[in-house]
């Protein structure tokens, strides 16, 4: 074990998993300790013992900055955002929180790992007739059959369901019941229904048709090593770079990403008069307050109501 590795990192992690967090949140804080730990040794050239809040200072900026190593060994090509580097920031103080907990000797206290002020987003959402042109992009820019019928239905599910994109890509066939009810096992292993339009369910009818595998997913890859295998799953990636494709062919100036489909699926439910309790519930939030930030009413809404309800609007 090297001077720089991370004491207790393998217990840590096993740590997490045996509280039930998904493999997801344990793979994304092994990469992030991985960073901290090719900073120590890479950059700073100083074992872990030594740590100290003037190195955590140093550590803030050598994520903020472009010259950082990635956990795969390369240089960052963009600029993290404040809420990239929070998330990497508190996968540090959890693993010193753990390590405290433990009675490990660290050389400093999880407390000390100060996150940074985040800059207020207002989330672009595209308006509805964008959302809609990019879900029936497929029909239009997509030439073979299988992909068409494919795309179109993963996009119809996404906006019909709101749910994340790790949910839909892990969706297994077994979990739609004949109502268009989908069960879902969510972030943090929490259990909770997400419903189907009648529209995404004769999208989701016209691809299953197509289908002759044994694959127990929903949504399969058709190209590349993953279509040998049963148990494959399409990438995130494919997802992401499709709707940035349609968006473009489409002339669509604002950036629309799975997670688009999701926060649009949330914001219009709201304009439309759906309770945020609800909302809550569908799209798998543990607090009535994230919700509350996700669900906000678009610009364009926002001056329909200034105009219909200002007490001196005559």
């Amino acid at each position: 074990m090297s001077k720089y590795s991370l004491p207790l990192l393998d217990e840590f992690l096993e740590n997490i998993q045996a509280n039930n967090y998904s493999p997801e949140t344990v793979y994304n804080y092994e990469r992030d300790l991985n960073v901290f730990e090719t900073f120590l040794s890479e950059d700073l050239k100083v074992p872990f013992k030594d740590l100290n809040k003037r190195l955590l200072i140093k550590y803030k900026a050598y994520l903020s900055s472009t010259s950082r190593l990635t956990a795969a060994g390369e240089h960052g090509e963009i600029q993290l955002s404040s809420y990239s580097i929070n998330r990497v920031l508190s996968a540090l103080r959890s693993y010193l929180k753990f390590l405290s907990d433990m009675d490990f000797k660290t050389p400093i206290n999880a407390d000390a790992v100060k996150l940074l002020k985040t800059e207020k987003k207002h989330a672009q959402v595209p308006e509805m007739n964008e959302l809609i042109q990019v879900i029936e992009a497929p029909n239009k820019f997509e030439t073979e059959v299988n992909i068409k019928l494919r795309n179109r239905a993963m996009l119809e599910t996404l906006f019909a369901t709101g749910m994340r994109i790790s949910e839909l890509l892990s969706l297994k066939r077994e979990q739609l019941d004949n109502t268009g009810r989908i069960y879902i096992m969510g972030k943090g292993k929490k259990q909770r229904f997400v419903y189907l339009t009648p529209r995404a369910i004769s999208h989701l009818r016209l691809y299953l048709q197509t289908r002759v595998d044994q694959s127990p997913f929903m949504f399969i890859p058709y190209r590349g090593r993953n279509n040998q295998n049963k148990n494959k799953k399409i990438s995130p990636n494919y997802v992401q770079f499709k709707l940035k494709k349609y968006r473009e062919l489409l002339g669509i100036n604002i950036p629309i990403s799975p997670h688009s489909l999701r926060h649009g699926f949330a914001t219009y439910l709201a304009e439309n008069g759906a309770n945020p309790a609800a909302i809550q519930i569908l799209l798998g939030h543990e607090s009535l307050d994230t919700t509350t930030r996700y669900v906000h009413a678009s610009d364009k809404y926002a001056e329909k109501i200034h105009t219909q309800f200002h007490p001196l609007k005559k």
